[in-house]
């Protein structure tokens, strides 16, 4: 129980498994678009974790300590991005990491955070940006819709783990945990659909798996469940796409 509480804390609560999770998320578009570099990981996962972390803790005490950190994230970032790739990706970066900011930051009035029903669509955006705008030379439609149609979904599980304690409207205090789960199903139907006619076939099959297990985790969400419940086995959905893929392709 010790070894499962230390876990948590470092990996989980630290978010270094969501940023994990994201960056494992993109690089199953890359491997199935053949863009897959290691610097491209890096930059991703830099960007998650520095996010994250920014966001989870800009009101405490670990505030100065953050902007340190994020300060040679983006400079990291930056030397990645300039050294590996061209000006055309910075310019790309530098917008995504723009639309985190505006997701929930300090210095703002109003934040994307503070909308009612926007935020799981705004999550949804800016992952699905990292996979079908950053990594690719251009824009790739199917795969912002595939991206943005699972992430999407993926988000509405934990707005039911938090109706009780929102600020905000959210989708489950509008029209119930049910309504939720309809919306979040339909979601990752029409993500399976559009990777079934727009995906190589493996990576078809490993997303249609994937969307299989998450229709568990969607099925049994319940705002009384622990938290490790979201913060690991939904979050871990995410990577179920390359998981699955790796798995048909060694195993």
């Amino acid at each position: 129980m010790n070894i499962l509480k230390i876990l948590k804390k470092t990996v989980i609560d630290s978010q270094l498994y969501v940023s994990l999770m994201g960056t494992l998320f993109a690089v199953f578009f890359m491997k199935e678009q053949n863009t897959f570099r290691f610097p491209t990981f890096a930059l991703i996962f830099i960007t998650y974790f520095s996010g994250y972390l920014y966001t989870k803790y800009q009101y405490t005490k670990h505030f100065f300590k953050i902007v340190i950190v994020n300060a040679i994230a983006g400079v990291t970032c930056a030397f990645l991005i300039i050294h590996n790739h061209n000006e055309i990706r910075l310019l790309k970066w530098f917008i995504i990491v723009v639309l985190g900011l505006l997701y929930n930051s300090f210095f703002l009035d109003v934040y994307i955070r503070k909308i009612p029903l926007l935020k799981v669509f705004y999550v949804g955006l800016v992952w699905a940006l990292v996979n079908c705008w950053l990594t690719l030379p251009e824009f790739s439609v199917p795969i912002f819709l595939i991206s943005f149609s699972f992430i999407t979904a993926l988000v509405l599980p934990f707005d039911i783990r938090d109706m009780n304690s929102d600020t905000v409207k959210t989708f489950p205090m509008l029209i119930g945990v049910q309504n939720t789960k309809y919306i979040a199903y339909a979601l990752v139907f029409i993500s399976s659909i559009l990777s079934i006619f727009y995906l190589e076939l493996a990576y078809a099959l490993a997303f249609f798996m994937s969307s299989i297990i998450t229709y568990i985790f969607i099925y049994f969400s319940e705002n009384k469940r622990d938290d490790t419940y979201y913060s690991f086995g939904v979050e871990t959905c995410s990577a179920l796409p390359f998981l699955f893929l790796l798995i048909m392709e060694y195993f």
